[in-house]
């Protein structure tokens, strides 16, 4: 058995006013998940990219403006977001206190490939 306790990882600083902190990942024994929660500023948030799995973005305290494609919403506290893989989809904190959102990915190991970025991002590979 392998507790897993998160507040002993520092937050990353992934962009302005966002933070990041790994729940798990292929780094610490995950095989089929990864799962991660970020703080995120009014105004900041995540740019239009698109993941190779599906992802799921839940609304742990605060209000996030989601989209998929073009088709966007509002998301408040305890409200989810499941986005298909391979469509491009981004959020931004549209309130006016801290984002909380809580992710999971169907994959270990965070890939996202940005909006006209060449290169795919990855994090937290084994």
């Amino acid at each position: 058995m392998k507790i897993i306790d998160p507040r002993q990882r520092d937050p990353e600083h992934w962009r302005a006013g966002v933070e990041t902190r790994m729940v798990a990942s292929a780094v610490n024994g995950a095989t089929q998940l990864c799962i991660f929660e970020q703080w995120v500023a009014p105004g900041a948030g995540a740019p239009t990219h698109s993941h190779p799995v599906e992802e799921v973005l839940t609304v742990r305290e605060g209000e996030a403006e989601m989209w998929i494609d073009e088709d966007r919403a509002v998301l408040t506290a305890g409200q989810s977001l499941i986005v298909p893989a391979l469509r491009q989809h981004g959020f931004r904190n549209s309130g006016t206190t801290t984002l909380h959102i809580h992710a999971v990915l169907a994959s270990p190991v965070f890939e996202a490939m940005m909006e006209g970025a060449a290169e795919m991002t990855r994090r937290w590979g084994a």
